[in-house]
């Protein structure tokens, strides 16, 4: 019976620490940059191009409108990838574009959102391509998930 106790109190400081982590930090933010040995008006081409996502987007499927005007401010799309042999959905929002050197957008999910921005810029005719998300889950369990999960995250 004592050792039950232990066991039970080191679970339940388990549990309380991990829902801690979603309480304490509740949100993932991280950037990315590349240099791209292409044109500027090309490499922005290539990101706006349906037809090429899945040559730079980790198990894209496909991407069906949902209203709005196709790659404008406003439109809204939903975005299906395949992730670990399962087919996920998110919702995609454009909040603001610039052509031709950034893009914002909003993603949701049942799991989080996450408010994405992607700025591109000419050096001696290569193109930098910059990445900025902020993540923040959907609830107290997804919250403390993407807290432990974040160098995950990043990675992709």
């Amino acid at each position: 019976m004592k050792y039950l106790k232990y066991i039970l109190a080191i679970l339940a400081i388990l549990v309380i620490g991990f829902f801690l982590l979603g309480f304490i930090k509740t949100e993932l933010s991280y950037e990315c940059e590349v240099l791209v040995d292409k044109p500027l008006a090309e490499s922005w081409a290539v990101s706006q191009d349906e037809e090429k996502m899945s040559d730079w987007l980790m198990g894209f499927q496909k991407i069906e409108h949902v209203s709005g005007t196709p790659g404008e401010v406003g439109a809204i799309s939903d975005v299906y990838f395949i992730t670990d042999g399962e087919e996920v959905t998110i919702r995609e929002t454009i909040t603001q574009i610039v052509p031709n050197e950034s893009v914002s957008m909003l993603f949701t999910s049942d799991f989080m959102n996450m408010d994405y921005t992607l700025k591109m810029t000419s050096i001696d005719g290569k193109t930098k391509i910059k990445s900025s998300t902020i993540c923040e889950g959907n609830g107290m369990v997804s919250k403390s998930i993407i807290e432990l999960m974040g160098n995950t995250i990043k990675a992709q």
